[in-house]
């Protein structure tokens, strides 16, 4: 695939004596593409293969919350209850709501469809085409967006084609809407003027999280914005209960220093050394396809239908997203991405004494043979970031700071 982004086109208008910008989504952008960032490597199934919710709610500790992960949507006791999850993606999923039913009976979780309100799914800029590989994508990010926070909302938002004019119109839609999280699990290669378009993520009221990369080291935008929570990945081994055996950086992880974006206050504050560029990612979750996650896929990837096994840092974008919408829900006002606002209350979290306890510290594994910024270690590392988290602890720790 093609990931080279380029610039977008700002016209600045004066009319009547006042200044006004537009977007003009279209002609160069239209031709630029970005991919999304997950695998699936085992045959199909019909019946579920890969981890399912009640494993990783243990494993990362959501099962010992006090909000509820059954019962009726619209319960206030439920865990993401009064928020609004958006999943942006590219090209339609004809099967979507039909497929969270299948995964949602399944796995004991609410109901999610449109008449009852949890589930949308927009077109803003009219019908997409289908697309196998896409749908898969969008299987597993609505799927496990509403695993992890099933009293919250679903909006789909699907561009119209995956260039990135169409998806990041989509993400301006989402906010439109009252979206207060918003989950990319799509990127492309940088581009000299990426800050240019960070814009779009400096949002009042509202965080956003990327995908960082299923090609080992490199950095991929949006990810590299210092407005997005960029999110690596991880090698996660349970048992069947979910108990954690080991989490190690996964091979495939995106992560690195970015060639454009300087290095925002909250990674200058917690002292990383990356030459004064930001450095990517922020978090990691488990992203490795051997340990992946199960997903019901009836439009169909790759000549096959039902259960998938699926893997890249997609998992992880919309399950942080999950994550944050949980901490929303306990909180006078959202978290907020403008003036760095997300990233700072994120490496706040992971400072001094309290980081043993809000992350998993991701110590060991590489992406790639480029020495230290390769290499997983103590503390931060630019494979797994600040490590996975343990929801149990940070997710109050948000709530109350």
């Amino acid at each position: 695939m093609n990931y080279k982004i380029s610039a977008m086109v700002l016209l600045l208008v004066i009319s009547a004596g006042i200044s006004s910008t537009y977007i003009v989504y279209g002609t160069i952008l239209d031709n630029i593409y970005a991919s999304p960032q997950l695998h699936s490597v085992k045959p199909t199934s019909s019946t579920p293969i890969g981890y399912s919710p009640v494993q990783i709610r243990h494993a990362y500790g959501f099962d010992l919350l006090s909000c509820s992960f059954t019962g009726t949507f619209g319960s206030s006791n439920l865990c993401g209850y009064g928020q609004i999850i958006a999943i942006v993606d590219a090209y339609d999923d004809p099967n979507i709501e039909n497929d969270l039913n299948v995964f949602s009976s399944q796995f004991g979780l609410p109901s999610c469809t449109s008449s009852n309100g949890c589930f949308i799914k927009a077109m803003p800029q009219g019908k997409p085409r289908a697309d196998q590989g896409w749908a898969l994508e969008i299987s597993l990010d609505v799927e496990w967006a509403h695993a992890i926070a099933p009293g919250a909302k679903i909006l789909l938002v699907e561009a119209k084609s995956n260039s990135l004019s169409n998806l990041l119109a989509a993400v301006d839609y989402a906010v439109s809407q009252g979206a207060k999280v918003v989950s990319m699990s799509w990127g492309g290669s940088e581009f000299s003027s990426e800050s240019s378009y960070d814009y779009h993520f400096n949002v009042a009221g509202v965080s956003f999280f990327a995908s960082s990369g299923d090609s080992g080291h490199g950095v991929i935008w949006p990810a590299a914005s210092p407005y997005v929570i960029g999110v690596g990945g991880t090698t996660l081994n349970l048992d069947a209960q979910g108990n954690v055996l080991s989490e190690t950086a996964w091979s495939g992880s995106g992560g690195g220093i970015s060639a454009y974006e300087k290095e925002p206050s909250y990674q200058v504050n917690y002292g990383i050394s990356s030459n004064g560029m930001r450095a990517v990612p922020d978090v990691a979750y488990d992203a490795d396809p051997n340990t992946g996650f199960a997903v019901y896929d009836s439009y169909g990837y790759q000549g096959q239908k039902g259960w998938f096994e699926v893997g890249g840092t997609s998992a992880g974008a919309p399950q942080w997203a999950a994550l944050t919408a949980i901490v929303d829900s306990g909180r006078s006002t959202p978290i907020s991405a403008s003036n760095f606002g997300s990233g700072t209350e994120i490496y706040l979290a992971a400072t001094g004494s309290v980081y043993s306890t809000n992350f998993r510290d991701i110590t060991s594994g590489t992406n790639g043979n480029c020495g230290s910024v390769c290499t997983a270690s103590s503390g931060y590392d630019f494979v797994t970031g600040l490590g996975s988290p343990q929801a149990n602890n940070l997710i109050p720790y948000l709530q109350t700071h």
